[in-house]
């Protein structure tokens, strides 16, 4: 089983519940973990392997889609990934707020999600 490690991806978005969010938005931090089985094990060349490109396009566009609940974000990329490579074992997404609309906050907050495929 081979994975694919994406981390620290930022991204300005529009995701949020909080009054404001939705015009001002906020930066976010993407962490995707894609694990697969190599078909044939071949490792010489990118036909047979995933690209961290074509998963990196994956989050980017999901990422430009105003949505209020970081889960369902998750959720959609991790369908995307397993509607497109068919391979697919197991997929994390964690996305993590940056500048989370809490008053005397001084952190990130953030989801994880996990699921696994037969």
């Amino acid at each position: 089983m081979l994975t694919v490690h994406l981390h620290q991806l930022i991204f300005h978005g529009f995701h949020g519940l909080f009054e404001g969010e939705e015009q001002t938005g906020n930066d976010f931090e993407v962490n995707l973990d894609v694990q697969y089985i190599v078909k044939k094990d071949r490792y010489d060349s990118l036909k047979h392997l995933i690209s961290y490109e074509d998963l990196f396009k994956i989050v980017q566009k999901r990422m430009a889609i105003p949505t209020p609940l970081l889960e369902e974000i998750a959720d959609s990329i991790i369908h995307k990934i397993h509607h497109q490579f068919g391979n697919i074992v197991r997929v994390t997404v964690s996305i993590h707020k940056l500048n989370a609309p809490i008053q005397q906050f001084n952190g990130k907050v953030g989801i994880s999600l996990t699921r696994s495929f037969d």
